[in-house]
Formats: structure tokens, C-alpha cells, sequence
């Protein structure tokens, strides 16, 4: 009894260590949702574009932090991450200086779209530097026996922050107006920036650096996994409410309440798995999990079946991107790991980007419901190379976690 209450002393000391650093990634996530469901709304009714354009003025933010990995990565690990984080955050508080002028300017729409644009470029960069050095900080400060602590941590401060964030933009844009968004953003930056010069930053570690090509290659495995996996993170978040609508189904909105509640409680239940069993069976699992939800939904004749499907989805998904991720950031040298990190974090970035797309001819030739098989059929492609990975690991995959 007293070594499980010492044991659980322990790891709330350790969570205790980790929350004040991923919650910079909570301010710079926040920064990301507040104007997300506003701007395209503004794009297309207040600017006059069209809904394309509308589309991909939101879209360009995923381009520049897909481009930007590889610099967040090098600075995890050349600069620190306590310096990347506020770089980052200095980004953030840059694109919200940017909306606020885009806002002010709306008489001017040319003007007011590029000044947009620009300020999702920024975001962008910011979003990357902030999520990269923040989780190299929290591994910095309880060792790399806790990385998949410290990536669930980060997830989970990273969905939070969305959730909370598209609607708060909403309600602010609808009670004051656009320029507020502006003005929010930049604040929320400041004082992220502000407290993080109030945390003691973690030593750079020194030694053998990998080009960032070998990284790459390292890590591609892993990278392919999280991609197929998040395939049906990316459907479900694109195209559930048509998939509702085509059925004439109520709340389509309840589906992704439940998929990320899932999510968030699966990641603070079990990310002490990953640590227990290793990275590959967790992934393994957690594969299993999603394409049997994803099936439910691609099957399902009733509502209450989807919601049971959408919520079996979160809660294997939560688990994929720290189970690959603790497996990755493995294989390189501790000097390497901001590098591997920014590396497998582009395959989360491309999958999410080419899924759309993806999924849209599949929607448009087979119905929405294929959709969710399409996403199934990833998943089990994600369960085997998670498998062949596991089988062809030289070590037990406890100890390649804790390595």
C-alpha cells in the first residue's frame, strides 16, 4: 500500500513538472482556434470571396508549419526548447497583430486578405516552434522515461485549447466584433511569452546530431503509421456533420463532442501504457481500436451506432501519435530528439492535409459513408506496419521506450 501511494506521489510530482510547459501549447493552440471558425466567414461574406479561397486562406497556416517542422526541430535542439517556445510564441502574437490589421483594413479587401494570409503563415511557423519545444522542454525536465507522458500532455493541451477556442472566437466575433479576435490573440501571446521567462529553461544535450535527411529516413516508418492513422481523425472532422446530413440524423455536432471527450479520457487514463507495454503494442491496440469504430460508422443504420462509433475512433486514435512517437524519438541520439520529433510531426501534418482532398473524391464517387471505410482500411494498414515494426524491433519495446 505504501509503495502504490509513493508510486502515485510520483507520478502526480511528475505531471506537476510537465502541465506548466505544455500549457504554452495550450496558449498557442488557443491563439490557432479563437479566429479558426470566424475567418472563413469573414473571408467569404465580409471580403466577398469565394468559398475556395475562403478554404485555403485557412489552409496555408498547415502549409507554413508542415514547411517550418524541420527549423522547430533544429532549434529544439540547437537553442533550446525554452527558446523555441517563446520564439513561437512571439509568432503568435505576430499573426495576431497581422488579423488585427487585416480586420481594420476590411474596406480594403485585397489588402485585408494578404495581411490575413500572412498572419496564418506566421501562426504557422509559431504553431510548430511552440508544439515542438514544449514537448522537448517537459522531456527535459522529467526524463526521457516519461516521453509518452509529456507527448499525451501536450496532445491533450493541444485538442483542449481547439475545443475551447472555435467557440469562444465565435461567441466574442458575434458580441463585440473581428477586430477583437485581433486584440485577444495578441494578449494571449504576451503573456504566454511573458510566463515563460518565469520557468528555469532545461540543459541543451550535447553530442552526435543527425542531418535531418537521416533523421527523416529513421523515423519514416513510424511517420507512415501516424498518417494512416490519422486518416480517420481527418475524416471525421471533415465530413461527420455530411455524413449526418445525407442520413438526416440530428446532432451531428454530439459525435465530435464524443470523439474528443474519448480522446482526452483515454490519453489521461492510459498514456501510462505506453511506458508499461512499449510503443508498438500500444499503437497496435489502438489501431485495432479505431477501425472498429470507424467500421461502426461506416455501418451504422441508426444515429446512437455512430456515436458509439465516433467515441470507439477518439479513444483509439488518442493513443497513436505518443505510442509511434516514444518509438521514433528513440532511434536517434539524445541530441537528435527535437529533429526526430519535428520529423514525425510532418506526417501528422500530411496525412490531415491530403486526407481532405482524399476524401472528398471518395465521398464524391462512393457516398460519405465510404469515406469512414477508406479511413478503416488505413487503420488496419497502420495495425500491420505497426506489427511487421514490432516483430523486427532487436529490443523489447519497453526498453527502446526508455531509451
Amino acid at each position: 500500500m505504501s509503495t502504490d501511494s509513493a508510486s502515485s506521489r510520483s507520478e502526480f510530482a511528475t505531471t506537476l513538472q510537465i502541465i506548466p510547459v505544455v500549457f504554452f501549447t495550450f496558449i498557442c493552440y488557443l491563439t490557432i482556434g479563437i479566429p479558426l471558425a470566424v475567418l472563413p466567414g469573414y473571408v467569404h461574406g465580409d471580403l466577398g470571396y469565394s468559398a475556395v479561397l475562403a478554404g485555403a486562406a485557412i489552409s496555408v497556416q498547415y502549409l507554413a508549419t508542415l514547411a517550418s517542422r524541420p527549423l522547430a526541430g533544429r532549434a529544439a535542439d540547437t537553442l533550446g526548447p525554452k527558446r523555441t517556445v517563446s520564439i513561437g510564441l512571439l509568432g503568435c502574437g505576430a499573426s495576431g497583430v497581422l488579423l488585427l490589421l487585416a480586420a481594420l483594413t476590411g474596406h480594403w479587401p485585397v489588402l485585408s486578405l494578404v495581411l490575413l494570409v500572412c498572419s496564418r503563415l506566421v501562426l504557422g511557423c509559431g504553431e510548430s516552434l511552440c508544439g515542438t519545444g514544449a514537448i522537448l522542454w517537459g522531456i527535459g525536465r522529467v526524463g526521457t522515461s516519461n516521453n509518452a507522458r509529456v507527448i499525451s500532455w501536450n496532445g491533450i493541451a493541444t485538442y483542449g485549447a481547439l475545443a475551447i477556442g472555435a467557440p469562444l472566437g465565435v461567441a466574442i466575433a458575434r458580441s463585440i466584433d473581428f477586430t477583437a479576435l485581433g486584440i485577444l490573440v495578441i494578449a494571449l501571446a504576451g503573456l504566454g511569452y511573458y510566463l515563460a521567462r518565469l520557468i528555469a529553461p532545461v540543459p541543451l544535450v550535447h553530442g552526435e546530431r543527425m542531418s535531418y535527411r537521416s533523421v527523416f529516413t529513421r523515423v519514416l516508418p513510424h511517420g507512415i503509421g501516424l498518417a494512416l492513422g490519422s486518416a480517420g481523425f481527418g475524416s471525421i472532422a471533415t465530413f461527420i456533420t455530411l455524413f449526418y446530413a445525407a442520413r438526416h440524423w440530428p446532432n451531428a455536432a454530439l459525435s465530435l463532442t464524443v470523439f474528443g471527450t474519448l480522446f482526452i479520457g483515454s490519453r489521461l487514463l492510459f498514456a501510462n501504457t505506453i511506458k508499461t507495454y512499449g510503443g508498438f503494442r500500444v499503437a497496435i491496440a489502438s489501431f485495432a481500436f479505431e477501425c472498429v469504430g470507424l467500421l461502426m460508422l461506416w455501418l451504422a443504420p441508426e444515429p446512437h451506432i455512430a456515436l458509439a462509433g465516433a467515441a470507439l475512433t477518439g479513444f483509439g486514435f488518442a493513443l497513436v501519435f505518443p505510442a509511434l512517437g516514444v518509438e521514433a524519438v528513440g532511434l536517434v541520439p539524445p541530441a537528435s530528439r527535437g529533429a526526430a520529433l519535428s520529423a514525425y510531426s510532418v506526417f501528422l501534418d500530411l496525412s490531415l492535409g491530403i486526407t481532405g482532398p482524399l476524401a472528398g473524391w471518395i465521398a464524391g464517387e462512393f457516398g460519405y459513408g465510404s469515406v469512414f471505410l477508406f479511413a478503416a482500411l488505413a487503420a488496419a494498414a497502420a495495425a500491420v506496419l505497426s506489427t511487421v515494426l514490432y516483430l523486427r524491433n532487436a529490443k523489447p519495446s519497453g526498453l527502446s521506450a526508455a531509451r
